[in-house]
């Protein structure tokens, strides 16, 4: 079942979902929209390795805008930090966004429960866009659990994206045993 915007409203005043900073007019029917946040950062080589740490350069978003480029992975951030305490939290991006062609994340929309943490975006484009910082990118949704949870995302010793940060983060799959 996916929260309505009372649900979240309600959630919000029980601690069990965070979100800042918050707006009002950012609450949808049944969903919570997110912003882009001021940086960006693209992978220094041109072939990445799932078992070494591939690094990123990270820049700020101009005053302008930043015109981004087909064949380019772009880790961008939401302005958004949250934290979900006892719901599923799905990221999509925002119809607008995607009849621009900009796709903000290849693979990764779900978070985990006790996930808290701004959201780093996997932003692919389709042709040539200029984005802002700030700009609306995409929308949460929540969704009920049944049953207990036993390992909470921010209590698992192994969990990669657990430091809060403003800043996208590469991937941490070399992390992993493999």
């Amino acid at each position: 079942m996916i929260l309505s915007d009372q649900q979240i409203l309600a959630e919000i005043e029980r601690g069990t979902i965070v979100i800042e900073p918050y707006e009002r007019n950012c609450l949808g029917t049944n969903s919570y929209d997110v912003h882009l946040g001021r940086y960006l950062a693209t992978y220094r080589d041109a072939v990445l390795d799932a078992r070494k740490h591939n690094e990123i350069d990270v820049f700020e978003i101009p005053t302008d805008g930043f015109v981004l480029e087909p064949g380019i992975l772009y880790l961008g951030v939401t302005e958004e930090y949250t934290e979900t305490h006892a719901h599923v939290p799905f990221l999509e991006g925002k119809s607008s966004v995607g009849r621009l062609g900009i796709d903000i994340h290849a693979t990764a929309g779900k978070g985990d429960i006790g996930f808290c943490n701004t959201w780093t975006l996997e932003i692919s484009v389709s042709m040539p866009v200029r984005i802002y910082y700030g700009m609306p990118v995409g929308q949460l949704i929540y969704f009920t659990v049944e049953g207990e949870v036993e390992n909470l995302y921010n209590h698992k010793p192994n969990a990669k994206y657990n430091e809060r940060t403003v800043k996208p983060v590469e991937s941490m799959m070399w992390k992993n045993a493999f």
